[in-house]
């Protein structure tokens, strides 16, 4: 017998020289692209057409090859296939259900894709017509929240989210889809909830759910009312809140997971004896391939919910010994070998697995712990564009975390303790600390860690002048809020003030080539400033005295930086140009810094010519410091507690808009009703009649 293939909707015989015979639902793809309505001919036409099995391929590539005029030649058969495909998501028989979820996705995308230049408007009447528009997505809408809601097939509800994530994604910029309009109006944001809230419908559709209501906030967000931003900010069900937490909680924790595997494996065999042989030099490559594709939508949903949600913020601290999501059997997600790291959600076993140890001690974690992980990972590697805007979100979602009051109650908890093992940088200066010698401390220490790390790894020539502008923010205003709550934090202060006086160095080292990109004063006066806080108010949070004391040993030891940098703003506002206002706000910031520097200099020299020493130790230093304090004259300096708040609009739309415009197209990618594949949902349904 001849062998038969099939492609594009096509049945054809090797064997033979006929013409190629096409499917019955191709034929019935073709009626309907033809000018005649295909129900006159056969009054069960549609009836039938739900009946076969959809050919996606064929559908989309018919109506992305229609030119202009052919489209309104049929556009009132297209406008009656959006009708029966929306009349059949109420049948009882639910392999036409199927049908018609798959039709409309094709239909959604295929149309787009013809028209990218076509106003919404227009698209919205080759869809359904414009007269019919409203009632035709009010129909879809409330069949798609039955569905959703309801107690029907785990895999139609995943269908349904396909569907709406493939609707939400079609074009490249989400607040140019006027069809959202409709799903504004129509709200599915309860349906969202719902499944969230709900353990069994969490671990099999929660990852699209959080995506979907991350992608539906950013819908003309500065340009109306969106009813999604305004239900998320309010929403206060604990169950619910937890779920979305959970959800991106395990999304993270699997890539953290997927990364630390990658890494172990590079660091065995052939690879680690090579780089032993000659050195670390190949250690950043292999950081850099580790780190290449980020789960930005996951993390937008992180920071919606962190940034619109007050009683979120309770959700980043709760613990979570092992994860109790429960999932029912079902069919399996097929990914591919070629998957980037973190663009998938989460695995059934991993949504049902305890969350990873992060320490020998199978300690608990938290979604916060998971979050700095994971920001640790991101943040290493900021040489391109898609990697810098991820650290971006990462330090816009601290930001948020360090304004809020409760948070910062909850990261400075002294009866809250963990060991975050955060993940460093390999450096050929440094070796890498074990993961045992990590201290039980308050998560705030995590939070500084992660600062100081990405100050001291990033002083390149192409200087994220944005990201350590947010650091040293961040530091700032942790420290705010330690000055008005008089909290005593037993943290390595020595480490930040470290890395903070290596920042200045390397702004003064590179001035003339960091000054043709970047206001390098503004971020000084904002390194000058946090030196300023602990002199002026460090008596009320360093923990001990000494500490206070090896600040300004610190300080004096390197007073050349602290020099340098007053030569050089002096130079520059002394002279007219764009930087003169800039610089000299830093020289004013100095005057205290210098203040010290100029007080305990000469009494150590004289300490050292007193007692023939060439060479103080530090604790001769300290000695001369403690006691002379009662001689030093100090300004007092106004507004070194204040900050601004952190804001969105209009100081980071044009970020948001560029990242949602990024995630949706990856989104879109990803989205294939495929995933759930037609047979195998064809075979759940073959015996529903």
């Amino acid at each position: 017998m001849a062998q038969v293939e099939k492609k594009a909707g096509l049945l054809r015989r090797t064997s033979s020289s006929k013409k190629p015979l096409k499917e019955k639902v191709v034929l019935m793809y073709d009626e309907i692209f033809a000018k005649d309505d295909p129900a006159k001919s056969n009054p069960r036409f549609w009836d039938e057409l739900f009946l076969m099995k959809v050919n996606l391929e064929y559908l989309e590539g018919k109506l992305e090859s229609l030119d202009g005029d052919e489209v309104i030649k049929m556009k009132d058969n297209i406008n009656s296939l959006f009708h029966h495909c929306v009349q059949a998501l109420s049948e009882e028989h639910q392999i036409k259900v199927v049908n018609a979820l798959q039709t409309l996705c094709a239909l959604f995308r295929g149309v787009h894709q013809k028209n990218k230049s076509a106003s919404g408007f227009d698209i919205i009447n080759m869809l359904m017509g414009f007269d019919k528009a409203e009632l035709r997505m009010k129909d879809l809408m409330e069949s798609l929240d039955s569905l959703l809601c309801g107690d029907g097939s785990e895999s139609l509800k995943s269908l349904c989210l396909k569907l709406l994530l493939c609707l939400v994604t079609v074009t490249d910029n989400i607040s140019q889809n006027t069809i959202l309009e409709y799903v504004m109006i129509n709200s599915i944001f309860e349906a969202i909830l719902q499944i969230l809230s709900d353990v069994s419908s969490r671990g099999q559709h929660g990852y699209d759910a959080v995506v979907l209501l991350a992608l539906l906030v950013n819908y003309r967000k500065y340009e109306s009312v969106n009813p999604y931003i305004v239900k998320l900010s309010i929403v206060d069900d604990e169950s619910t809140l937890d779920g979305m937490g959970m959800v991106v909680h395990k999304a993270l924790t699997e890539y953290n997971r997927q990364y630390k595997e990658k890494e172990e494996e590079n660091q065995g065999g052939f690879f680690s004896t090579l780089t032993s042989m000659v050195g670390s030099m190949f250690i950043a490559d292999a950081e850099e391939k580790l780190s290449v594709q980020t789960n930005e939508a996951i993390l937008l949903a992180l920071y919606e919910a962190v940034h619109l949600n007050r009683n979120f913020i309770t959700v980043l601290a709760q613990s979570h010994p092992e994860i109790d999501v429960a999932v029912t059997p079902t069919t399996p997600v097929p990914t591919t070998p070629t998957t980037p790291l973190g663009t998938t959600p989460p695995s059934m076993d991993m949504m049902n697995s305890p969350e990873l140890p992060l320490d020998p001690n199978l300690q608990t974690s938290n979604l916060l712990i998971t979050f700095l992980k994971y920001s640790s990972i991101v943040m290493q590697d900021t040489k391109d564009e898609h990697r810098l805007n991820s650290a971006r979100l990462c330090l816009i979602i601290l930001t948020c975390i360090a304004e809020d009051q409760y948070a910062d109650a909850f990261l400075h908890d002294d009866n809250m303790n963990f060991r975050v093992n955060l993940h460093r940088m390999p450096m050929r200066h440094r070796k890498k600390a074990a993961d045992k010698n990590i201290p039980s401390r308050p998560l705030v220490c995590a939070v500084l860690d992660l600062m100081v790390e990405f100050i001291v790894t990033h002083m390149m020539k192409d200087f994220p002048m944005d990201l350590y502008m947010r650091c040293v923010q961040i530091i700032h205003k942790l420290i705010c809020y330690q000055k008005k709550c008089r909290v005593r934090l037993h943290y390595t202060w020595t480490d930040l003030w470290s890395a903070l006086i290596n920042l200045l160095k390397f702004l003064l080292s590179n001035e003339t080539t960091l000054l043709a990109k970047h206001n390098i004063f503004h971020l000084a006066l904002q390194v000058v400033n946090l030196f300023n806080m602990f002199i002026t108010y460090g008596d009320t949070f360093l923990p001990t005295p000494s500490s206070y004391d090896e600040l300004y040993y610190e300080i004096i030891r390197m007073h050349q930086v602290f020099d340098n940098l007053h030569c050089m703003v002096l130079r520059v506002s002394t002279n007219a140009g764009q930087w003169k206002e800039p610089a000299s706000k830093v020289t004013h910031a100095l005057v205290n810094v210098r203040a010290i520097i100029n007080h305990f200099n000469p009494k150590i020299e004289s300490y050292a010519a007193v007692n023939h020493i060439s060479q103080l130790s530090e604790d001769q230093v300290l000695e001369v410091v403690r006691s002379n304090y009662d001689t030093l004259t100090l300004k007092l300096q106004d507004g070194l507690d204040q900050f601004e708040r952190y804001s969105e609009q209009p100081k980071e739309a044009a970020f948001f808009k560029e990242l949602v415009r990024s995630i949706s197209l990856n989104v879109r990618k990803n989205v294939s009703l495929n995933t759930l594949s037609q047979d195998i949902l064809l075979k759940e349904f073959s015996s529903i009649s």
